[in-house]
């Protein structure tokens, strides 16, 4: 677990892309509270995409362990605020829900949400739902509501 974590840093790390509209763009590293809370990870690739990744626990009744990883696109052209910028993001990954030994979830997660960029300050706050077709090991439907804030590094 320690290995995927520091390997998950490692290429996040490795970002140099910036945030249309002057925002900062690179690492970011934060939490997320909701269902699940926990740490939150994002990575910009390009100047509207970005890798997202999720280490949580869930409290949904389950007191498990939630891993997640998307793939997100950015629309820069929803809002624009004044100051900084507000896109609305969409994608698709997947998540990983250790909740007991016979009772582990795999599913795909289909994220929407919003993220305000400070302009002068490297930090984001975003909302974030999330509707998940489980498909290990029964299909089911599930749904994740998140706020959150992250600091990015260059």
């Amino acid at each position: 677990m320690t290995r995927i974590i520091l390997l998950m840093i490692f290429l996040f790390s490795m970002s140099n892309a910036t945030v249309p509209g002057g925002g900062y763009g690179g690492f970011g590293v934060g939490a997320m509270i909701g269902e699940p809370t926990g740490l939150n990870f994002k990575l910009w690739r390009l100047d509207d995409k970005a890798y997202d990744a999720g280490l949580a626990w869930s409290l949904s009744g389950e007191n498990s362990l939630h891993l997640h990883a998307d793939y997100l696109i950015h629309d820069f052209s929803f809002f624009s605020p004044y100051s900084g910028n507000f896109p609305f993001y969409y994608g698709i990954g997947f998540r990983l829900k250790f909740q007991s030994k016979d009772d582990n979830k795999l599913g795909i997660r289909i994220p929407f949400g919003a993220t305000y960029h400070f302009r002068k300050t490297p930090i984001d706050i975003f909302f974030e739902t999330v509707p998940i077709v489980n498909i290990i090991p029964d299909t089911e439907l599930d749904f994740n509501i998140v706020f959150g804030a992250r600091i990015f590094f260059k």
